[in-house]
Protein backbone atom coordinates (compact mmCIF):
# COMPACT_ATOMS: atom_id res chain seq x y z
CA UNK A 1 0.00 0.00 0.00
CA UNK A 2 1.19 3.31 -0.38
CA UNK A 3 2.28 5.30 2.60
CA UNK A 4 2.84 8.39 4.24
CA UNK A 5 0.63 10.57 2.36
CA UNK A 6 -0.72 14.22 2.15
CA UNK A 7 -4.05 14.05 2.80
CA UNK A 8 -6.68 17.03 2.12
CA UNK A 9 -8.57 19.00 4.39
CA UNK A 10 -11.91 18.99 4.49
CA UNK A 11 -13.73 21.93 5.16
CA UNK A 12 -15.73 20.57 7.92
CA UNK A 13 -12.89 19.86 9.61
CA UNK A 14 -9.38 18.42 9.83
CA UNK A 15 -10.05 15.10 9.43
CA UNK A 16 -7.41 12.72 8.17
CA UNK A 17 -8.36 10.55 5.23
CA UNK A 18 -6.96 6.86 4.46
CA UNK A 19 -6.63 4.94 1.91
CA UNK A 20 -5.95 2.04 3.85
CA UNK A 21 -8.57 -0.01 1.73
CA UNK A 22 -8.05 -0.43 -1.87
CA UNK A 23 -11.02 -1.80 -2.93
CA UNK A 24 -12.97 0.63 -0.69
CA UNK A 25 -16.54 0.72 -0.83
CA UNK A 26 -17.34 3.20 -3.67
CA UNK A 27 -20.70 3.31 -4.79
CA UNK A 28 -22.10 1.27 -7.82
CA UNK A 29 -25.25 1.53 -9.99
CA UNK A 30 -26.35 3.34 -13.12
CA UNK A 31 -28.46 6.29 -12.37
CA UNK A 32 -28.86 9.03 -13.58
CA UNK A 33 -27.04 12.48 -12.72
CA UNK A 34 -28.10 12.71 -9.25
CA UNK A 35 -28.80 15.02 -6.72
CA UNK A 36 -28.20 15.36 -2.89
CA UNK A 37 -31.60 13.38 -1.74
CA UNK A 38 -29.35 9.80 -0.85
CA UNK A 39 -28.85 8.91 2.86
CA UNK A 40 -25.61 8.66 4.25
CA UNK A 41 -25.84 4.75 3.79
CA UNK A 42 -26.41 5.18 0.16
CA UNK A 43 -23.65 8.02 -0.30
CA UNK A 44 -20.95 6.22 -2.73
CA UNK A 45 -17.22 6.70 -1.41
CA UNK A 46 -14.32 7.66 -4.01
CA UNK A 47 -10.92 7.59 -3.57
CA UNK A 48 -8.98 10.64 -5.68
CA UNK A 49 -5.69 11.35 -5.83
CA UNK A 50 -4.45 14.82 -7.13
CA UNK A 51 -0.87 15.12 -8.92
CA UNK A 52 -0.30 17.95 -6.35
CA UNK A 53 -3.63 19.04 -4.71
CA UNK A 54 -2.19 22.44 -3.46
CA UNK A 55 -1.15 23.53 -7.09
CA UNK A 56 -3.43 26.18 -8.88
CA UNK A 57 -4.09 23.66 -11.80
CA UNK A 58 -5.38 21.60 -9.49
CA UNK A 59 -7.47 23.79 -7.34
CA UNK A 60 -10.91 22.92 -8.14
CA UNK A 61 -10.47 19.20 -6.20
CA UNK A 62 -9.71 20.61 -3.08
CA UNK A 63 -12.44 23.98 -4.00
CA UNK A 64 -15.48 21.15 -4.50
CA UNK A 65 -14.87 20.21 -0.94
CA UNK A 66 -14.48 23.63 0.72
CA UNK A 67 -17.57 24.87 -1.38
CA UNK A 68 -19.34 21.14 0.27
CA UNK A 69 -20.03 20.32 -3.53
CA UNK A 70 -19.30 16.52 -2.85
CA UNK A 71 -21.74 16.16 -0.24
CA UNK A 72 -24.43 18.25 -2.35
CA UNK A 73 -24.25 16.13 -4.81
CA UNK A 74 -24.39 13.01 -2.96
CA UNK A 75 -20.65 11.32 -2.97
CA UNK A 76 -18.06 11.03 0.01
CA UNK A 77 -14.60 11.89 -1.83
CA UNK A 78 -11.31 10.97 0.01
CA UNK A 79 -8.84 13.57 -1.64
CA UNK A 80 -5.62 12.67 -0.95
CA UNK A 81 -1.86 14.32 -3.13
CA UNK A 82 0.84 12.37 -4.22
CA UNK A 83 3.73 12.57 -2.62
CA UNK A 84 7.07 13.68 -4.33
CA UNK A 85 8.99 10.68 -5.02
CA UNK A 86 6.42 8.44 -4.36
CA UNK A 87 3.90 6.65 -6.61
CA UNK A 88 2.08 9.28 -9.28
CA UNK A 89 -1.59 9.90 -8.65
CA UNK A 90 -2.57 8.87 -12.22
CA UNK A 91 -0.02 5.38 -11.59
CA UNK A 92 -2.30 5.45 -8.35
CA UNK A 93 -5.25 4.92 -10.15
CA UNK A 94 -4.08 2.25 -12.61
CA UNK A 95 -3.11 0.20 -10.59
CA UNK A 96 -6.44 0.33 -8.43
CA UNK A 97 -4.91 1.96 -5.22
CA UNK A 98 -7.28 5.20 -5.86
CA UNK A 99 -10.70 5.02 -8.10
CA UNK A 100 -10.02 8.93 -9.69
CA UNK A 101 -6.57 10.95 -9.77
CA UNK A 102 -6.79 14.54 -10.81
CA UNK A 103 -4.32 14.19 -13.23
CA UNK A 104 -3.51 15.77 -16.84
CA UNK A 105 -5.69 14.49 -20.20
CA UNK A 106 -2.18 13.27 -22.08
CA UNK A 107 -1.94 10.33 -19.35
CA UNK A 108 -4.98 8.52 -21.24
CA UNK A 109 -2.92 8.43 -24.21
CA UNK A 110 -0.01 7.29 -22.39
CA UNK A 111 -1.84 4.31 -20.57
CA UNK A 112 -3.99 3.42 -23.62
CA UNK A 113 -0.93 3.06 -25.84
CA UNK A 114 0.48 0.19 -23.33
CA UNK A 115 -3.32 -1.05 -22.86
CA UNK A 116 -4.59 0.09 -20.00
CA UNK A 117 -8.15 1.35 -20.61
CA UNK A 118 -7.97 4.88 -18.64
CA UNK A 119 -10.47 7.59 -20.00
CA UNK A 120 -11.18 11.60 -18.70
CA UNK A 121 -14.52 12.17 -17.42
CA UNK A 122 -14.26 15.93 -17.02
CA UNK A 123 -12.00 18.67 -18.46
CA UNK A 124 -10.93 21.28 -16.21
CA UNK A 125 -8.38 22.86 -18.63
CA UNK A 126 -7.77 24.01 -21.75
CA UNK A 127 -4.15 24.70 -20.84
CA UNK A 128 -1.51 23.59 -19.20
CA UNK A 129 -1.26 26.30 -16.84
CA UNK A 130 3.06 25.51 -16.91
CA UNK A 131 5.51 28.09 -17.40
CA UNK A 132 9.18 27.73 -18.18
CA UNK A 133 10.61 29.50 -15.72
CA UNK A 134 14.95 30.41 -16.82
CA UNK A 135 16.82 31.93 -14.43
CA UNK A 136 17.63 35.63 -14.63
CA UNK A 137 20.95 35.58 -16.03
CA UNK A 138 20.43 32.27 -17.89
CA UNK A 139 19.90 34.42 -21.64
CA UNK A 140 17.11 31.77 -22.69
CA UNK A 141 14.12 33.14 -24.29
CA UNK A 142 12.55 30.25 -26.19
CA UNK A 143 12.37 26.53 -26.59
CA UNK A 144 15.64 26.75 -29.39
CA UNK A 145 17.40 28.05 -26.57
CA UNK A 146 17.11 25.14 -24.27
CA UNK A 147 20.17 23.43 -26.76
CA UNK A 148 22.59 22.45 -24.10
CA UNK A 149 21.05 23.64 -20.70
CA UNK A 150 19.55 21.84 -17.83
CA UNK A 151 15.23 21.85 -17.22
CA UNK A 152 13.88 20.58 -13.91
CA UNK A 153 10.50 18.99 -14.54
CA UNK A 154 8.46 17.82 -11.31
CA UNK A 155 9.66 13.95 -12.29
CA UNK A 156 11.07 11.92 -15.19
CA UNK A 157 8.50 10.45 -17.54
CA UNK A 158 5.68 13.04 -15.83
CA UNK A 159 3.60 15.30 -17.79
CA UNK A 160 5.84 18.54 -17.37
CA UNK A 161 8.65 16.36 -18.91
CA UNK A 162 6.58 15.31 -22.02
CA UNK A 163 5.20 18.93 -22.47
CA UNK A 164 9.64 20.10 -22.49
CA UNK A 165 10.20 17.48 -24.53
CA UNK A 166 7.11 18.73 -27.09
CA UNK A 167 8.12 22.15 -27.50
CA UNK A 168 11.58 21.73 -27.67
CA UNK A 169 11.08 19.65 -30.79
CA UNK A 170 8.83 22.46 -32.22
CA UNK A 171 11.59 24.34 -31.74
CA UNK A 172 14.21 21.63 -33.56
CA UNK A 173 15.67 19.88 -30.56
CA UNK A 174 15.89 16.70 -29.94
CA UNK A 175 15.76 15.23 -26.13
CA UNK A 176 19.51 14.92 -26.68
CA UNK A 177 19.97 18.57 -27.20
CA UNK A 178 19.41 19.28 -23.54
CA UNK A 179 19.72 17.78 -20.03
CA UNK A 180 16.32 16.67 -17.80
CA UNK A 181 16.30 16.18 -14.42
CA UNK A 182 13.59 15.62 -11.39
CA UNK A 183 12.82 19.00 -9.02
CA UNK A 184 9.67 18.22 -8.04
CA UNK A 185 7.16 21.59 -7.20
CA UNK A 186 7.41 24.88 -4.59
CA UNK A 187 10.55 25.04 -2.56
CA UNK A 188 12.46 21.96 -4.36
CA UNK A 189 11.67 23.85 -7.80
CA UNK A 190 12.55 27.11 -6.86
CA UNK A 191 15.89 25.71 -4.43
CA UNK A 192 16.88 23.59 -8.34
CA UNK A 193 17.10 27.55 -9.75
CA UNK A 194 18.87 29.18 -6.84
CA UNK A 195 21.68 26.14 -6.84
CA UNK A 196 22.29 26.37 -10.05
CA UNK A 197 21.09 23.01 -10.88
CA UNK A 198 18.50 23.40 -13.43
CA UNK A 199 18.84 27.00 -15.57
CA UNK A 200 15.19 26.41 -16.02
CA UNK A 201 11.77 24.70 -14.33
CA UNK A 202 8.77 23.60 -15.99
CA UNK A 203 6.49 24.66 -13.57
CA UNK A 204 2.98 26.13 -12.26
CA UNK A 205 1.53 28.95 -10.10
CA UNK A 206 2.27 29.36 -7.13
CA UNK A 207 6.19 28.24 -8.20
CA UNK A 208 5.90 30.74 -10.62
CA UNK A 209 5.10 33.58 -8.84
CA UNK A 210 7.32 32.88 -6.10
CA UNK A 211 10.29 32.82 -8.40
CA UNK A 212 9.20 36.04 -10.14
CA UNK A 213 8.84 37.55 -6.62
CA UNK A 214 12.60 36.53 -5.28
CA UNK A 215 13.99 37.91 -9.15
CA UNK A 216 15.25 34.38 -9.51
CA UNK A 217 13.93 33.76 -12.88
CA UNK A 218 11.29 34.63 -15.68
CA UNK A 219 8.94 33.63 -17.95
CA UNK A 220 10.65 32.06 -21.57
CA UNK A 221 7.80 30.41 -22.25
CA UNK A 222 4.16 30.74 -21.82
CA UNK A 223 2.45 27.42 -21.34
CA UNK A 224 -0.48 28.86 -19.21
CA UNK A 225 -2.95 30.51 -21.00
CA UNK A 226 -5.00 29.59 -23.87
CA UNK A 227 -2.87 31.97 -26.24
CA UNK A 228 0.14 30.97 -24.87
CA UNK A 229 -0.24 27.37 -25.16
CA UNK A 230 -1.87 28.31 -28.93
CA UNK A 231 1.59 30.28 -29.82
CA UNK A 232 4.24 27.42 -28.42
CA UNK A 233 1.80 24.10 -29.09
CA UNK A 234 -0.23 25.14 -32.31
CA UNK A 235 -3.86 25.15 -30.47
CA UNK A 236 -5.37 24.78 -27.07
CA UNK A 237 -4.04 21.84 -24.99
CA UNK A 238 -6.39 20.46 -22.27
CA UNK A 239 -4.08 19.16 -19.59
CA UNK A 240 -5.72 18.92 -16.11
CA UNK A 241 -8.84 16.23 -15.76
CA UNK A 242 -10.40 13.88 -13.99
CA UNK A 243 -8.92 10.53 -15.03
CA UNK A 244 -10.18 6.57 -14.19
CA UNK A 245 -10.68 3.02 -15.31
CA UNK A 246 -12.37 2.76 -18.11
CA UNK A 247 -13.86 -0.52 -16.20
CA UNK A 248 -14.39 1.31 -12.63
CA UNK A 249 -16.30 3.64 -14.52
CA UNK A 250 -18.80 1.38 -16.03
CA UNK A 251 -19.60 -0.17 -12.78
CA UNK A 252 -19.63 3.17 -10.35
CA UNK A 253 -21.61 5.73 -13.21
CA UNK A 254 -23.55 7.22 -10.31
CA UNK A 255 -20.69 7.77 -8.19
CA UNK A 256 -18.51 9.14 -11.34
CA UNK A 257 -21.36 11.10 -12.24
CA UNK A 258 -22.08 12.71 -8.89
CA UNK A 259 -18.07 13.54 -8.83
CA UNK A 260 -18.30 14.88 -11.95
CA UNK A 261 -21.50 17.50 -11.06
CA UNK A 262 -19.52 18.31 -7.94
CA UNK A 263 -16.71 19.53 -10.01
CA UNK A 264 -18.57 21.49 -12.68
CA UNK A 265 -20.65 23.14 -10.50
CA UNK A 266 -16.98 24.41 -9.21
CA UNK A 267 -15.55 25.30 -12.42
CA UNK A 268 -18.85 27.47 -12.67
CA UNK A 269 -18.19 29.03 -9.21
CA UNK A 270 -14.46 29.13 -10.35
CA UNK A 271 -15.74 31.68 -13.63
CA UNK A 272 -18.28 33.69 -11.41
CA UNK A 273 -16.19 34.39 -8.44
CA UNK A 274 -12.29 36.85 -8.42
CA UNK A 275 -9.28 34.97 -7.62
CA UNK A 276 -9.47 36.85 -4.21
CA UNK A 277 -12.55 35.38 -3.21
CA UNK A 278 -11.33 31.80 -4.70
CA UNK A 279 -7.74 32.08 -2.32
CA UNK A 280 -10.73 32.96 0.44
CA UNK A 281 -12.29 29.25 -0.05
CA UNK A 282 -8.94 27.64 -0.21
CA UNK A 283 -7.00 26.12 3.06
CA UNK A 284 -4.55 28.73 4.37
CA UNK A 285 -1.50 26.49 4.04
CA UNK A 286 -2.40 26.42 -0.18
CA UNK A 287 -2.41 30.57 -0.18
CA UNK A 288 0.21 31.78 1.96
CA UNK A 289 3.18 29.83 3.23
CA UNK A 290 7.13 30.18 3.00
CA UNK A 291 7.30 30.43 -0.81
CA UNK A 292 4.99 32.38 -1.41
CA UNK A 293 2.05 35.14 0.39
CA UNK A 294 -1.55 35.32 -0.09
CA UNK A 295 -1.40 38.88 -2.37
CA UNK A 296 1.45 36.80 -4.73
CA UNK A 297 -1.12 33.64 -4.78
CA UNK A 298 -4.37 35.79 -5.55
CA UNK A 299 -2.05 37.65 -8.34
CA UNK A 300 -1.00 34.72 -9.85
CA UNK A 301 -4.31 33.47 -9.95
CA UNK A 302 -5.60 36.41 -11.80
CA UNK A 303 -3.01 36.33 -14.33
CA UNK A 304 -3.70 32.15 -15.04
CA UNK A 305 -7.31 32.15 -13.76
CA UNK A 306 -8.22 31.90 -18.02
CA UNK A 307 -6.85 28.36 -18.35
CA UNK A 308 -10.11 26.74 -16.47
CA UNK A 309 -13.30 25.62 -18.17
CA UNK A 310 -16.01 26.61 -17.11
CA UNK A 311 -18.37 23.82 -18.13
CA UNK A 312 -15.38 20.78 -18.01
CA UNK A 313 -16.53 20.21 -21.72
CA UNK A 314 -13.56 18.63 -24.05
CA UNK A 315 -12.63 21.88 -26.39
CA UNK A 316 -12.58 20.83 -29.97
CA UNK A 317 -9.16 20.45 -31.35
CA UNK A 318 -7.76 19.82 -28.12
CA UNK A 319 -7.06 16.09 -27.96
CA UNK A 320 -5.30 16.01 -31.97
CA UNK A 321 -2.59 18.85 -30.05
CA UNK A 322 -2.21 15.98 -27.29
CA UNK A 323 -1.72 13.16 -29.84
CA UNK A 324 0.61 15.03 -31.61
CA UNK A 325 2.59 16.16 -28.64
CA UNK A 326 2.81 12.23 -27.84
CA UNK A 327 3.55 11.06 -31.53
CA UNK A 328 6.36 13.56 -31.53
CA UNK A 329 8.11 12.42 -28.34
CA UNK A 330 7.77 8.69 -29.42
CA UNK A 331 4.86 7.28 -27.73
CA UNK A 332 3.39 5.04 -30.32
CA UNK A 333 -0.40 5.73 -30.64
CA UNK A 334 -0.95 3.89 -33.57
CA UNK A 335 -3.66 1.77 -31.39
CA UNK A 336 -5.05 4.72 -29.77
CA UNK A 337 -8.83 6.32 -31.00
CA UNK A 338 -8.80 9.92 -30.02
CA UNK A 339 -12.76 9.42 -29.59
CA UNK A 340 -11.89 6.17 -27.11
CA UNK A 341 -9.57 8.56 -24.82
CA UNK A 342 -12.00 11.04 -23.51
CA UNK A 343 -16.19 11.34 -23.01
CA UNK A 344 -17.98 14.59 -22.58
CA UNK A 345 -21.01 12.57 -21.50
CA UNK A 346 -21.04 13.60 -17.83
CA UNK A 347 -20.24 17.08 -17.66
CA UNK A 348 -22.87 17.50 -20.79
CA UNK A 349 -25.01 15.64 -17.84
CA UNK A 350 -23.86 17.72 -15.29
CA UNK A 351 -24.25 21.07 -17.16
CA UNK A 352 -28.15 19.60 -17.84
CA UNK A 353 -28.83 19.05 -14.01
CA UNK A 354 -28.30 22.73 -12.97
CA UNK A 355 -29.42 24.47 -15.94
CA UNK A 356 -25.57 26.01 -17.54
CA UNK A 357 -25.60 26.41 -21.00
CA UNK A 358 -21.85 24.63 -22.19
CA UNK A 359 -19.64 27.75 -23.39
CA UNK A 360 -16.72 25.38 -24.90
CA UNK A 361 -16.86 24.48 -28.44
CA UNK A 362 -16.63 20.60 -27.58
CA UNK A 363 -14.90 18.45 -28.96
CA UNK A 364 -15.98 15.11 -31.42
CA UNK A 365 -14.96 12.09 -32.21
CA UNK A 366 -11.56 13.17 -34.01
CA UNK A 367 -10.90 15.66 -31.52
Amino acid sequence: MMKHKIYAVAAAGAIALSLAACGGNSGSGNAAAGGSTASSADTPTVKLMVGGIDKQIYLPYQLAEQLGYYKKYGVNVELSTEQQGGVGAEDAMASGQVDMTGAWYIHTVDFQSKGKNVINLVQLSGAPGERLMCATNSGIHSAADLKGKTVGVTDLGSGTDELTQFIASKAGLSKNDYHTIAVGAGATAIAAIQRGSADCVMTTQPTVGALESKNLAYTAVDLATADGAKAALGGEAPAAGLLAQADWVKTHEDAAQKVVNALVATMQWINSHSAAEIADKLPASYVQNNTISKDQYVSALNQDKGQFLPDGIMPAGGPKVIFEMEKTIGVDTSKVTISNTFTNKYALAANKLEGYTPTTTAAGDNG
